[in-house]
């Protein structure tokens, strides 16, 4: 699998290429990634786009925001990659870009292993959980059969 920094490469001036200023490229387009991921309107634009191209007037009909207010969300995902747009004339029509998505969601997988270690300890602790109980009632019935099975005394005689 491609990483960020094996898919981007800087040519500095006299024409080799510099892998620390082809990482901090990547990091910096991740950066805007994230920073436009944060927003939950440009997430919804992204939600809108998935499987369909629309007009940026379409977008905006789904806001209670202005035209120009939507726009210029859709401005910050075109800069960070996530959002592709054809104008033909006065007309704007955006596109879904998942690339960048990919990468960052590359990025979060590398940390995957310390969640994955809290849902294991989650599991664990349920099923301890469980076998508590599947115990208690265990002994609960066995106490209830034992009483049922003892003579009841006789009063008054």
């Amino acid at each position: 699998m491609m990483n960020m920094s094996s898919a981007l490469r800087v040519i500095t001036h006299n024409g080799e290429t510099s892998e620390s200023a082809s990482a901090e490229v990547a990091q910096t387009h991740l950066d805007q990634v994230f920073a436009a991921l944060s927003d939950p309107i440009r997430r919804r634009i992204l939600q809108l786009l998935d499987g369909q191209a629309l007009l940026v007037s379409e977008l905006a009909s789904q806001f209670n925001i202005s035209l120009q207010g939507v726009s210029r969300h859709i401005q910050v995902l075109v800069r960070a990659g996530l959002v592709q747009q054809e104008r033909s004339g006065r007309i704007n029509r955006c596109s879904l870009e998942a690339g960048p998505l990919m990468e960052a969601s590359v990025w979060l997988n590398r940390y995957a292993k310390y969640w994955q270690g809290q849902f294991d300890l989650l599991a664990a602790t349920l099923t301890q959980i469980d076998e508590h109980r599947a115990t208690k009632a265990t002994a609960q019935q066995g106490d209830s059969t034992r009483q049922s099975r003892r003579p009841r005394s006789k009063r008054g005689k």
